[in-house]
């Protein structure tokens, strides 16, 4: 597999970090081309996701601490090196996850992701990762530009959604949604209270994507509970941990 290196610095400008605060997330960007995609894809689905993973849930989860080939691409120059023109040069990677949605899939509702996390504080900025290509039709991600600047309460899910619980639809209008569709190997970036949500897949085509989760040092993560597991630990990726209140791991060395 490719070994995603790069000596470019894909650092922000200070136009696009003042568009992240004002909007809550930004992209999409490239973080390989769709042909060193077509690589990855074939990897993740012969070799990866067939094989149990570090959650015993899911084989869906946390696959960056069992397989080297996605936290390469979890943690390519191109996410990182824009993650640190945000939220500073100590970061650390606590999640991944890929979202699998076949033809005929669930309603993903609009909900804030800080709702469902193990964090204090919670400080968290998200990569989407393009494994397959998006489009309107296959459901790509819809996000809610400055949506991120006030918490939404977060209710029983009504009848057909993938998730358990959603934004309170009385709390936010969905005027100005941005559709967020993306080439394989594109990626967009979107803070913990950003509302996003998916529409059903309509089309006769898969739609795979990966998230990334990185934080900072200062934050508590309570690594042992769902949505993660016994076993879990982060990975820092940048920096130093300067707190040491994180449980930290190696990344793996093949996979």
């Amino acid at each position: 597999m490719t070994t995603l290196t790069s000596t470019q610095n894909f650092a922000l400008t200070a136009a696009e970090v003042e568009r992240f605060h004002k909007e809550g997330y930004l992209g999409p960007f490239a973080a390989v081309s769709p042909e060193e995609m077509a690589g990855i894809r074939e990897h993740i689905d012969t070799q990866v996701i067939p094989r149990q993973g570090p959650n015993p849930r899911t084989p869906l989860q946390s696959r960056h601490m069992d397989s080297r080939v996605v936290y390469d691409l979890a943690t390519a120059p191109a996410i990182i090196d824009r993650m640190a023109s945000l939220y500073g040069p100590n970061l650390v990677l606590w999640a991944t996850n890929f979202f699998c949605k076949e033809p005929g899939g669930k309603e993903i509702p609009w909900h804030q992701d800080q709702n469902y996390w193990p964090l204090e504080p919670i400080i968290n900025i998200s990569a989407w990762i393009a494994i397959d290509d998006v489009r309107i039709d296959n459901s790509c991600v819809q996000v809610l530009p400055g949506s991120h600047k006030k918490v939404v309460q977060h209710v029983a899910s009504r009848d057909g959604m993938a998730f358990g619980e959603e934004a309170d639809p009385r709390g936010f209008s969905t005027d100005g949604l941005v559709n967020m569709e993306l080439k394989p190997g594109e990626f967009f970036l979107f803070n913990e209270k950003l509302l996003h949500h998916s529409e059903p897949n309509r089309s006769n085509r898969r739609r795979m994507g990966m998230s990334v989760r990185v934080t900072i040092p200062i934050v508590r993560i309570n690594h042992d509970v769902p949505p993660l597991h016994p076993g879990h630990h982060a990975m820092l990726v940048r920096g130093e941990d300067y707190m040491g209140f994180i449980r930290l791991g190696e990344p793996p060395v093949a996979g």
